[in-house]
């Protein structure tokens, strides 16, 4: 068997080259830390097995991230091993400076120039390549399966032994190589010495040396590698005239004014297709489709066992209003997903994470949190992940605080059904002002944290514009067979199985007799009712509704089902669960539109669901997700009090009376503030910052 390494920068289609070679559907995306650790996959090709591994992107030798870390020591740890170094035909003079870094490893390294583009903005002498740096070169176009054969033969026909060829630049560093010397093998004695040279922080620890006593050439080192790459531009690469990564269309959506609107723009189609229209009129035919399959065959339960039977109820409200849950909001989760991809493939994130740099680093964030927040509107649990590659710890932990405020496709049930019963057609407005609001409050909690306690470093913000691409109909076809999968086992699997918990806590009392023939209070109630009166400021202080939210603990999509089951409709008939939640004599039902909307903040905004805070508690630790969790109470008890109070008030006096109070309110404040920082300026030092350093009224 042969062992590869694949390993190259961010945006050079590697991921895309592992799943091509293996048939494997790993993500694929245009961003720095897209995978996060190695992903192991064999194959066979003429009749030789081959395992390959995929390991993180990075940008050289020297590991500055979490991603990066994983990426190094793996190569470190067997640098023998075949070494598919991917470079993007386009960008090779960047992507060059990693394959220097793994040649003065000794690393035995085949190059695969990725030619991504069908028209290429440069031409590549490939033969003068391979001489140059002494190494197999392999032109290959990492979408197409057909062009990666060439690339096969190579990885079987590899030497064993390590490339022979010296980089001529080594020799002018004038190595010293008394601090590894004896230490490690002869052949890695000139990387260990560059990399003391370059001052590489793990690389010290290594050899248990003092950085401050290293000598410092960084700049040296990087000029020699970068002087030797003009070196090959130069004499095997001819240009044709265009600028990698730059498009006539940046000037539009990258303008300081366009930006954040057209970014808006882009959400809100994508919600309306995914909510509204496409998404909207499949789930309603897949709820159609599942009312007609299953009706006949509750209709045969109910005669054999007779309507009362717990064996009936069983099946229509645990298993089927469970299977119904998932199934009639499948289209728009695969819809949600599937335009978030777009955003990313396209090469649209890239640019509104470096749009957003300068917003994000006032409230303490990196522009590398927008795609973990934007992640959070598909799937917290998933998106907390992506956090790890944040290089300050502080930042990640707020970064990790703050994904579930993002509404997660898992809550839009609960808007869709909640907000179409009281809102109608305006119930669009609704749910933008949810998806809004919870980022409106993780941006204010970020300013605090980044004010109190969890203070940011400054962050390196390394990142690329990848030229605008279009996604092909395979991907299109991945992305929604890999999320569907994705929500029917993880998911789906968890809504079955937490609604027959849940049937079970509504239809069973304490004593385990069955509470619709009994008449008993079932366990859910019996808690329901102890937790009730803490909402009635909220405006619902019903047993079932706060049972739903303890039920939601679990999964969000619980929500809904649970208070279906509560009035004793099929959660698949959208109608007649809109019209029970209406009704005073339902076991559940809302007092007013005032009360549904302080339910739906308060839902948007409580507790995460436990797969996302057992990941948290993986990523950030216990104690912080701990704080984060009573955090995350406080503010939705506090907003959804808020809202509820301000919704009330409308419904009294009238929209614009309570608007303009609302206004007249915040300019007070305002008012205030600047006061109060004005006072406290002419308290200050008289001459301005001008005084000593350990002036106490500078400090």
């Amino acid at each position: 068997m042969i062992n590869v390494n694949l390993v190259g920068n961010a945006n050079t289609g590697k991921t895309t080259l592992f799943n091509s070679l293996t048939g494997a559907h790993e993500h694929v995306g245009n961003w720095h830390g897209v995978t996060l650790e190695e992903k192991a996959r064999r194959y066979t090709f003429k009749g030789q097995e081959i395992n390959i591994v995929d390991l993180p992107g990075i940008y050289s030798m020297t590991s500055l991230s979490y991603e990066e870390k994983v990426a190094v020591d793996y190569i470190l740890k067997d640098s023998r091993r075949v070494v598919v170094n991917i470079c993007d035909a386009s960008n090779l003079q960047r992507n060059l400076y990693l394959t220097l870094g793994l040649l003065e490893l000794g690393a035995n390294v085949i190059l695969a120039v990725n030619q991504i583009d069908k028209k290429p903005i440069y031409k590549i002498d490939y033969k003068k390549l391979e001489n140059l740096l002494g190494i197999k070169v392999v032109p290959i176009n990492a979408r197409d399966k057909s062009t990666l054969e060439k690339l096969n033969e190579v990885i079987i026909s590899a030497e064993k032994s390590v490339n022979k060829k010296e980089l001529p630049y080594i020799k002018k560093l004038n190595l010293d190589k008394s601090f590894v010397s004896g230490k490690v093998d002869v052949s890695l004695e000139n990387f260990y010495a560059i990399k003391l040279l370059e001052k590489d922080e793990s690389i010290a620890k290594k050899f248990k040396l003092d950085l401050n006593s290293l000598p410092d050439k960084v700049e040296e080192v990087a000029k020699a590698r970068y002087e030797y790459i003009d070196e090959i531009i130069s004499s095997c690469i001819t240009s044709a005239g265009k600028v990698y990564g730059r498009s006539k269309f940046d000037r539009i959506i990258m303008n300081r004014f366009l930006a954040f609107p057209i970014f808006l723009a882009f959400l809100a189609l994508a919600f309306y297709l995914t909510f509204f229209s496409i998404g909207g009129w499949c789930s309603d035919g897949l709820s159609f489709l599942l009312d007609k399959a299953f009706a006949p065959l509750l209709s045969w339960l109910s005669s054999l066992f007779g309507a009362e039977s717990a064996i009936v109820s069983f099946f229509e409200v645990a298993i089927v209003g469970g299977l119904g849950s998932i199934l009639g909001f499948l289209p728009q989760v695969a819809l949600l997903f599937l335009f978030l991809s777009i955003l990313e493939d396209s090469g649209y994130l890239s640019r509104i994470a470096f749009v957003f740099e300068d917003i994000l680093g006032k409230v303490g964030l990196s522009g590398k949190s927008v795609y973990t927040l934007l992640m959070g509107f598909g799937c917290s649990t998933t998106a907390v992940l992506t956090a790890r590659n944040m290089e300050d710890k502080n930042s990640k932990i707020k970064t990790g605080l703050l994904t579930p405020y993002m509404s997660c496709s898992a809550k839009f049930p609960i808007y869709a059904v909640l907000g179409g019963a009281f809102f109608g057609a305006n119930n669009i407005f609704v749910i933008m002002g949810l998806y809004l609001l919870g980022v409106i409050v993780a941006i204010a909690l970020s300013y605090i944290l980044e004010k109190t306690f969890l203070k940011s470093k400054e962050q390196t913000f390394i990142l690329e514009f990848p030229p605008y691409r279009a996604m092909s109909f395979n991907r299109v076809v991945s992305v929604l067979f890999d999320n569907v999968k994705l929500f029917l086992i993880r998911v789906g699997t968890l809504i079955i199985s937490m609604n027959v918990i849940v049937w079970i806590l509504g239809n069973f009392s304490f004593t385990f007799s069955y509470v619709p023939k009994t008449g008993d209070v079932s366990m859910l109630e019996s808690l329901g009712k102890i937790l009730a009166p803490i909402f009635i400021p909220l405006g619902f202080g019903s047993w079932g509704l706060v049972s739903a939210l303890i039920a939601g603990l679990i999964a969000k999509e619980v929500i809904v089902s649970s208070i279906a089951m509560f009035n004793h409709v099929d959660e698949a008939s959208e109608g007649l669960l809109q019209n029970s939640i209406k009704d005073p004599s339902s076991a559940v039902f809302f007092t007013s539109p005032a009360a549904v909307i302080s339910y739906l903040v308060f839902a948007l905004l409580y507790f995460p669901c436990l797969a996302t805070t057992s990941v948290l508690s993986k990523e950030i630790g216990k104690k912080w997700t701990f704080i984060g969790i009573v955090i995350e109470l406080f503010v939705a008890y506090f907003v959804a009090m808020s809202v509820f109070n301000i919704a009330r008030a409308i419904e009294v006096f009238g929209f614009w009376k309570v608007f303009f109070v609302i206004i007249a309110v915040v300019i007070v404040i305002c008012a205030i503030v600047y006061i109060c920082k004005y006072i406290r300026k002419k308290k200050g030092c008289p001459y301005k910052g001008r005084c000593n350093s350990d002036c106490k009224k500078c400090k």
